[in-house]
C-alpha cells in the first residue's frame, strides 16, 4: 500500500526557537479578566451550524454540542453513526471533556484528561510514551481510541491532545454505535474530536514548564474565509523538550496538525493531516511480578529502575477527511475515510520482580514496529414522522484494514539482575548489528454494516433507540523470516442492541440499555505467543440508570453489568490465554458543572464487583478479577475567588482514590489502595488588551508512592509529584 507523504517534522521543531512573552507588570495590564463562563440553555439543540444559520440536524461536520455551564464538559457526544445527541436524551452513560477543561489543568496527553473519569484507571505508567486504560474494569488500548469517528487515523500509542477539541467517552460496550475498534476492546469507547476555526480569528500562543526541566511551546492558529466564512484553517503545533521528574528520563516530543473544513448550505466537509514525533529516553515501562511472591512496597517513584541508554522512538503520520452532503433537510448522506502510518523503535527492557526484597531481572531486547491502518465508513443519517412517532435513523458500513510488523523480539547481551529501590546501572548496549527490518507478522479485516432508529413519542419524553450491527473479523499471523501465514482466525457475529429513555418528569430522563460487543483479544508484546491470531468472542452488558439536569447542574446514576471471556499473561510460562470469564457488576454517580456561579465541579464514584465466573482452574471461580478495585473515586473542583479579594484568581484541586487490587488469578498478590492529590492556581487577565491566562499546577501533591494498577496481569506504578506552569496569551 503507498505511503503518506512525510508532513515536515520541522514544523514542530522550529517551535523550539522559542516563543517570547513580554513583560506582565507593564503599562495597560489588566487585573481580573476572566474567561468566559458556559451559558444555560433550556433546550440544547445539536444541530450544526453553516454561516450563521441552521443546517441538518443530522450534520457531524462542524462545532461539537455547546458546552454545559461550567465549561469543563460537553451538553452531547457523538454516539457512533447516529451522530450528536443530548447527554439526557442518550441512553448511556457518557460524558464529554472540553478544551477548556484540557488547557486549564495543563493536560498533556488523553491520560491526563480522562484521570477525571471515575470509571477510568490507566494501565501504564504515567512516563512511558503508551497510554493504555481501564474502563469499568476492562482494557482499553490507545490503538482502540478513534479520531473523529474513525478507528486508526490517531497514533497507535499516545495521540497528541494539541489538535483535539473534546475527549469523549462512551462506557461499556459500544459495538453497534462505533463498530469493532481493532482489538474490539468493550469497556468503553474514546473518541477524540479534532479542533475547527471557529467564526472569530485566533492566535493563540503557550509557553510552560513542566518538572524536572521539560520545557514546552505551543501555537494555535486558526481564520475562517468567504463571504459566509464557509472556509475554515486552524493550525496546532507543539513542541515538548527536556527531563521529566523521573531520573535519567528525557523526551522530544513534536506535533504538528492541520485542520480544514468547509460549510455550505448542503455540503459540508473538513480535512485533517497530522505529524507527530515522540522520543523517550529511558522510558518507563509495566512490571511483571513472578508467581507467588508477595508485590513489594512502591518505591519512590522518581527512581528510574530503566537503563539511562533505553529508549523508545516513534511517530505517527495521519489523514482523515468527511464529508456530508444533505440529500433533503431531513436526510444526510455521509462518508468519511483515515489512514495512518506508525513507526516505532524500542530498546529496553520488562521488569520481573522475583521476591519481596525487590529484587529483580530485566532483559534487554530491541523491537522494531510498523503498524499500517486504513478505515472508510459510508452511510445516511436522517429524520422522518410516521404518526405519533418521530424517527432518527442511521445507516452505515465500515471497514478497517490494518497491517503490522512486529518481528520477534532479538535479544541484547545478559539479563540485568538489580533492586527497585537502588537500582543498578550497567554500560550501556547497543543495536548495531540487529535488524530493523519490519516485515508484515500480522494483519485484520474488521467489515460490518449497521443500522438503527431512535423512535420519539410524546414530544420526546420516550425515546426507545434499536438496531443491530454485522460484522466480521479477519486475523492472520505470519512467519516474520519467511512471510507465510502461520495462523488465521475469521469471526463473524450479529450484535443488538437497544436502549430506552423515559422523561417521567422535566429535566428528568431514567434509561435502560442491552447492547452486545465483539472482541478480538491481544496478547501482551511480550507474550510468548504475542503474534498468536485468537478467535473474537461476544461480550454483552445490560445496564440501567438516571440522569437529572437540574439547570446548572448534572447529575448521572448508572447500574451495569457486563460479562466476556478474559485473556491473561501466565506469569510462569509468559504464555497469553483465553481461558476463563470474567463479569464486572458495578455502579456509577457522576456529577458536572456549576452549582453556584464561581463553583465548578466535575467527578464521581464508581463500585466495581468483578468476579471469575468461568477459570481454567476451578478454584479461582468465584474470586475477585485481576485488576479490578472495589471503588473508584475521582472529584475535581475550582472556586473563583471573589471579584473585590482578587479577580481573575481560580482555585483547582482534584482528589483520585483507588481501592485495592488483586495481581494474580488466585488472589494471593495484592497491592494496597491509593490516594493522591492535585492543586492548582489559575490566573486570568489582560495584557494590553490581549487576553492572558497563568496556570500553576501541581499533580500528587504528597509526593504519595504507590502501585496504581495490576489489569492484565501487569503491575503500573503511579505518578510521582510533577509541577506545572504555563502562560497563554491571545493576539
Amino acid at each position: 500500500m503507498p505511503q503518506l507523504p512525510a508532513l515536515p517534522s520541522q514544523i514542530a521543531r522550529r517551535l523550539a526557537a522559542g516563543v517570547g512573552l513580554t513583560a506582565l507588570m507593564a503599562p495597560g495590564f489588566v487585573l481580573g479578566a476572566r474567561a468566559q463562563d458556559g451559558v444555560r440553555l433550556e433546550e440544547i439543540s445539536v444541530e450544526s451550524r453553516s454561516n450563521g444559520q441552521p443546517t441538518n440536524r443530522n450534520a457531524v461536520v462542524g462545532p461539537p454540542p455547546p458546552a454545559y455551564p461550567g465549561g469543563v464538559v460537553g451538553s452531547g457526544s457523538r454516539l457512533g453513526f447516529l451522530g450528536n445527541r443530548n447527554v439526557f436524551d442518550q441512553p448511556f452513560s457518557s460524558t464529554s471533556y472540553t478544551e477548556k477543561l484540557i488547557r486549564d489543568q495543563q493536560a498533556r496527553n488523553v491520560q491526563d484528561v480522562v484521570n477525571n473519569d471515575p470509571s477510568i484507571r490507566t494501565n501504564v505508567p504515567a512516563f512511558s510514551g503508551i497510554l493504555g486504560f481501564f474502563i469499568r474494569g476492562f482494557p482499553v488500548f490507545a490503538q482502540d481510541m478513534a479520531f473523529n469517528g474513525l478507528f486508526g487515523v490517531a497514533d497507535s500509542f499516545n495521540p497528541a491532545i494539541e489538535p483535539i477539541e473534546r475527549v469523549e467517552v462512551l462506557r461499556g460496550p459500544s459495538t453497534l454505535l462505533s463498530g469493532v475498534p481493532p482489538f474490539g476492546n468493550i469497556g468503553g469507547i474514546i473518541n477524540l474530536i479534532p479542533k475547527r476555526a471557529g467564526d472569530e480569528p485566533l492566535n493563540r500562543v503557550t509557553l510552560g514548564y513542566a518538572s524536572d526541566a521539560t520545557i514546552y511551546k505551543a501555537v494555535d492558529f486558526s481564520r475562517r474565509f468567504g463571504d459566509a466564512k464557509e472556509w475554515g484553517i486552524r493550525f496546532n503545533g507543539a513542541f515538548n523538550n527536556g527531563n521529566t521528574p523521573i531520573d535519567n528520563q528525557s523526551l522530544h516530543f513534536g506535533v504538528a496538525a492541520l485542520a480544514l473544513d468547509y460549510r455550505g448550505e448542503r455540503l459540508r466537509a473538513s480535512l485533517d493531516l497530522g505529524y507527530q514525533e515522540l522520543d523517550f529516553t529511558s522510558p518507563l515501562r509495566n512490571r511483571n511480578v513472578a508467581a507467588g511472591v508477595r508485590i513489594p512496597r512502591a518505591p519512590d517513584l522518581t527512581l528510574n529502575q530503566q537503563q539511562p541508554w533505553e529508549y523508545r522512538d516513534s511517530a505517527n503520520q495521519q489523514l482523515a477527511t468527511r464529508v456530508e452532503y444533505d440529500l433533503t433537510p431531513d436526510l444526510t448522506l455521509y462518508g468519511a475515510y483515515g489512514r495512518s502510518n506508525f513507526r516505532q523503535e524500542y530498546f529496553g527492557g520488562i521488569l520481573t520482580i522475583f521476591n519481596t526484597r525487590g529484587d529483580y531481572r530485566e532483559p534487554i531486547s530491541y523491537l522494531p514496529m510498523h503498524i499500517v491502518n486504513q478505515t472508510a465508513e459510508a452511510g445516511l443519517r436522517g429524520t422522518v414522522e410516521t404518526g405519533p412517532i418521530k424517527h432518527s435513523f442511521g445507516l452505515a458500513a465500515v471497514g478497517f484494514w490494518q497491517d503490522l510488523a512486529q518481528p520477534t523480539v532479538q535479544n541484547v547481551g545478559a539479563t540485568i539482575v538489580s533492586n527497585l529501590y537502588n537500582p543498578v546501572y550497567v554500560a550501556p548496549r547497543s543495536t548495531i548489528g540487529l535488524s530493523n527490518a519490519t516485515p508484515r507478522t500480522s494483519s485484520r479485516i474488521n467489515r460490518s454494516i449497521a443500522i438503527a432508529d431512535t423512535l420519539s413519542i410524546l414530544d420526546d419524553r420516550i425515546l426507545l433507540t434499536v438496531g443491530g450491527r454485522w460484522q466480521s473479523l479477519d486475523v492472520n499471523s505470519y512467519n516474520a523470516v519467511t512471510g507465510f501465514r502461520t495462523g488465521s482466525s475469521e469471526s463473524g457475529a450479529f450484535s443488538p442492541g437497544v436502549g430506552l429513555v423515559v422523561k417521567p418528569v422535566e429535566r428528568l430522563s431514567l434509561y435502560a440499555n442491552y447492547i452486545e460487543g465483539l472482541t478480538s483479544p491481544a496478547p501482551p508484546v511480550d507474550a510468548l505467543n504475542g503474534n498468536a491470531a485468537f478467535p473474537a468472542f461476544v461480550s454483552r452488558q445490560t445496564e440501567v440508570g438516571a440522569k437529572y439536569d437540574f439547570g446548572s447542574v448534572g447529575v448521572g446514576f448508572a447500574a451495569f453489568e457486563i460479562e466476556q471471556p478474559f485473556g491473561f499473561l501466565d506469569p510462569s510460562t509468559r504464555l497469553f490465554s483465553v481461558d476463563g470469564r470474567q463479569r464486572n457488576s458495578g455502579v456509577e454517580l457522576t456529577v458536572f458543572g456549576e452549582p453556584v456561579p464561581g463553583i465548578r465541579v466535575l467527578g464521581g464514584v464508581t463500585l466495581l464487583d468483578g468476579v471469575q465466573v468461568q477459570s481454567q482452574d476451578p478454584r479461582n471461580v468465584g474470586r475477585v478479577a485481576i485488576g479490578v478495585p472495589d471503588a473508584q473515586v475521582n472529584l475535581y473542583g475550582e472556586y473563583d475567588l471573589p471579584p473585590d479579594f482578587l479577580p481573575g484568581l481560580t482555585l483547582t484541586g482534584r482528589v483520585i482514590y483507588t481501592a485495592a487490587q488483586y495481581y494474580d488469578l488466585a488472589n494471593s498478590q495484592k497491592i494496597p489502595d491509593w490516594a493522591t492529590l492535585d492543586l492548582g492556581l489559575r490566573y486570568t487577565a489582560t495584557f494590553q488588551d490581549r487576553p492572558l491566562t497563568l496556570r500553576a499546577n501541581v499533580v500528587n501533591v504528597t509526593g504519595n508512592n504507590y502501585w496504581a494498577t495490576t489489569g492484565r496481569g501487569i503491575l503500573s506504578q503511579g505518578t510521582p509529584r510533577t509541577f506545572l506552569l504555563s502562560a497563554s496569551m491571545d493576539f
